[in-house]
């Protein structure tokens, strides 16, 4: 096997826990090509990417084999080497993509200071203010119920409840 070959059953299994690392999704194709800087962005972009995976795969087929995946290959070294001649520009392209690895970008864990900032209870106001007590914890039902003033007269919150007889 190759050492293009394996390259290419590397990035055909990544992330895809049935492939059998014959075929490579279009997506894993485009991941490869990108960290192995064929796609550069600029002769070689990711439109055309997508268009030379479609047209060289399978019709019908969602992924492509590794003679798909040559053809593919030589077409966009064509692309991205064009000073070069053919030959050339296909061994250029070999030589960028031969023994590399999916690099794993992982997830980014949120700011800190971003999740301090909503979760600290001395910043609330309105009714969330109501749901805790001076120190941050939570008043439990009480903090999201009001409490009726039975038989008083006065909707409830009313600022100035008992006041009328002071008036008249």
């Amino acid at each position: 096997m190759s050492e293009l070959e394996k390259t290419f059953r590397k990035f055909a299994v990544y992330g895809e826990t049935s492939s059998s690392g014959n075929e490579i999704t279009g997506k894993n194709f485009s991941k490869m090509l990108k960290e192995c800087d064929v796609m550069d962005g600029k002769f070689v972009t990711s439109t055309d990417v997508d268009i030379v995976f479609n047209k060289v795969k399978t019709k019908g087929a969602r992924n492509m084999n590794y003679i798909e995946f040559q053809q593919a290959v030589k077409e966009l070294s064509r692309k991205r080497f064009q000073a070069k001649s053919p030959e050339e520009a296909l061994l250029a392209t070999y030589q960028l993509m031969e023994g590399k690895e999916p690099a794993s970008t992982g997830t980014k864990s949120t700011a800190a200071s971003v999740v301090e900032r909503l979760t600290d209870t001395s910043k609330y106001t309105g009714s969330h203010k109501e749901r805790f007590d001076a120190t941050g914890k939570g008043k439990g039902l009480a903090g999201r119920t009001d409490p009726v003033e039975s038989h008083t007269g006065y909707v409830s919150a009313y600022k100035g409840a008992g006041t009328y007889d002071k008036y008249h």
